[in-house]
């Protein structure tokens, strides 16, 4: 009996070591400790700006990611430290590598002296120690790694300082103008320059979830690499505890705040909420869910059906054909008030008469859905086949057809 008894004490010992140095892990991230909520550090609270929701935060921005539309904003371009949420651009410039076929999944990577020496959030790579791009992707997505993040920027571009210069060369192409890296960590540095904006966070934030495949790494919530040896924890909570999280970054560090660009899906509805510099951890996911929350609340995707019964025949002048019924295509989602669908119409431009000869896919008109004053999209109406022109030969054929009936 007194066995047993001394064998449960320590089984309960053992378990609640555990849970305290796992509840101590989820508050660590780029080397900071981060804050409970009855430990905020004596700053001012940022006021919400006329939000429907509360959100603590420095800056926010809510965007739905099929359009690119914002939904809700607050100080969306003030110029602020992202801290880890500067890997996102770095996890977009390895996706591309990859769908691009500069890099794979199963290639192997060399820890260089530099990669090694990172501080801050890591999986402790030593100098010449190899590991796939699939793991330091892993490692890099959910533990924000930046001995990893470091690493694959190096596989890339072959040095450091060269991906940053290619992080801020995307950033340019998307038109991220609030942004510039020095580093791909968000590590901070003796600079102030390392600086982007709730919003240009939320356009890198879209562009990576382009590659869809990126969620299947930015949605564990655990795993390893080294075969088991290093276990991985996602810095995100979202994963775990929001329903359709689809990614994507934390970040934290003593002059960026906590900071968050969360994303989700429900249906055909795939938004993205970007928080930057709460005070504290708790405080940058409450705004992101309340946010998201807010947005499934008021919004949904649809795909409107063109009425084709409304598309007239299109006259072939000079044609082998008299007249064509032009092709509709297939829309695209838009994102419309919820309960709104009706209000959504339809404005058909067709062409008269088109001259012979005729394309197939040939423009004929065009077919533009509107919500109100606001143009949710263009279609273009195309030619379903092509008509060749009347000829001499083709003439005389006709006539000689005729005759010899």
């Amino acid at each position: 009996m007194r066995k047993r008894i001394l064998t449960a004490a320590l089984a309960f010992v053992l378990f609640w070591l555990c849970a305290a140095q796992t509840e101590a892990a989820q508050f660590m991230e780029d080397g900071y400790m981060l804050y409970e909520p009855d430990e905020v550090p004596t700053a001012e609270e940022a006021p919400t700006d006329g939000l429907p929701v509360t959100v603590r935060a420095k800056a926010a921005v809510l965007m739905d990611q099929t359009s690119g539309q914002i939904l809700l904003e607050m100080n969306s371009r003030e110029k602020l430290y992202p801290a880890s949420v500067t890997k996102i651009m770095a996890l977009l410039l390895v996706a591309e590598a990859i769908d691009g076929g500069k890099l794979g999944l199963d290639d192997t990577v060399t820890t260089s002296t530099n990669a090694a020496s990172k501080g801050g959030s890591q999986i402790w790579l030593k100098e010449g120690e190899t590991m796939s791009v699939r793991d330091l992707l892993k490692a890099t997505a959910v533990y924000s790694a930046n001995d990893a993040c470091t690493a694959l920027g190096e596989q890339i571009a072959g040095g450091s300082e060269a991906f940053a210069d290619m992080m801020n060369e995307r950033a340019r192409e998307l038109g991220m103008r609030d942004t510039h890296f020095v580093n791909c960590t968000g590590l901070d540095d003796d600079t102030t320059e390392h600086l982007t904006s709730a919003y240009d966070v939320a356009l890198m934030s879209r562009e990576l979830l382009t590659h869809e495949w990126i969620t299947e790494f930015t949605t564990i919530w655990m795993d390893s690499v080294r075969g088991g040896e290093t276990e991985l924890v996602n810095t995100n909570k979202l994963v775990r505890f929001y329903e359709g999280t689809t990614g994507l970054k934390t970040g934290t560090t003593n002059k960026a705040g906590c900071c968050v660009s969360a994303s989700a899906k429900r249906g055909q509805t795939h938004l993205i909420a970007v928080v930057m510099g709460s005070n504290n951890s708790a405080d940058r996911f409450e705004g992101a869910k309340a946010l998201l929350s807010w947005g499934f609340a008021n919004y949904e995707t649809i795909r409107p059906q063109i009425d084709t019964s409304r598309v007239t025949r299109v006259r072939v002048l000079h044609g082998v054909r008299d007249s064509i019924v032009p092709q509709a295509p297939q829309t695209l989602p838009v994102l419309i008030p919820k309960g709104r669908a009706h209000d959504v119409t339809q404005k058909i431009d067709v062409a008269l008469d088109v001259q012979a000869p005729v394309e197939k896919g040939q423009k004929l008109g065009t077919i533009r859905l509107q919500f109100g004053d606001q143009t949710l999209g263009e279609f273009m109406l195309t030619s379903p086949e092509s008509v060749a022109a009347l000829t001499f030969s083709v003439v005389l054929r006709r006539l000689l057809g005729v005759f010899a009936k």
